[in-house]
């Protein structure tokens, strides 16, 4: 699996993009969203990556932060989404006006979006709604430029914690049994794992 790319950006022509990775070009699909960062033709750019494997064909898509390729995959597994309406959502939202129009449930916010319906919007509301919570997690869009950077030790944690299959208040409980300035991130770990199986 491909997790991000980082080369030259050698076109956009929306939606569709060719990063230019030591002399391969990679040709990308991206929402409005990650196109709206893009810097000028020939700059170097890092993106987050997605592949989607059909019978006709291998697709790779391409996303500006961690939080859009979260959000790309989680609406893929609802009933009915495909790549080319989950595209459609992350160009005309932002992440945070996803997560807020599902908690919401604004049915009439979705359907603005071409390609979905009522029952559609219907369904990403009630398929999305255990999602909503892992997807404004810390991610690694500090810098896309480079994906380690920006991430403290605490958020490393949490996503850690997260992957373990602990809920996110519980995580937040836990981290505050771990709350040191300058602990690392595997530190923080073992110390939140300590308070909970004292708890």
């Amino acid at each position: 699996m491909i997790g991000f790319l980082k080369g030259r950006l050698a076109m956009k022509q929306p939606p569709t993009l060719m990063l230019d990775v030591n002399g391969v070009g990679y040709q990308l699909e991206a929402p409005m969203s990650t196109f709206y960062g893009l810097p000028a033709t020939g700059e170097p750019v890092a993106l987050f990556t997605h592949l989607v494997v059909r019978e006709d064909a291998h697709i790779l898509f391409g996303f500006g932060t961690d939080s859009e390729r979260r959000l790309f995959r989680g609406l893929l597994k609802v009933s009915g989404v495909g790549p080319k309406i989950a595209l459609g959502v992350l160009s005309g939202a932002s992440v945070e006006d996803f997560l807020r129009t599902v908690e919401a449930e604004d049915v009439a916010m979705l359907q603005r979006i071409p390609g979905i319906g009522r029952k559609t919007a219907e369904r990403i509301i009630i398929e999305m709604r255990d999602s909503v919570q892992k997807l404004s997690l810390p991610t690694l869009a500090g810098n896309p430029l480079n994906p380690g950077a920006g991430q403290s030790a605490q958020s490393e944690a949490f996503s850690a914690l997260i992957a373990l299959g602990y809920k996110p208040p519980e995580v937040t409980r836990l981290l505050k049994s771990a709350d040191e300035p300058g602990l690392s991130t595997t530190e923080i770990i073992r110390r939140a794992l300590k308070s909970a199986v004292k708890a």
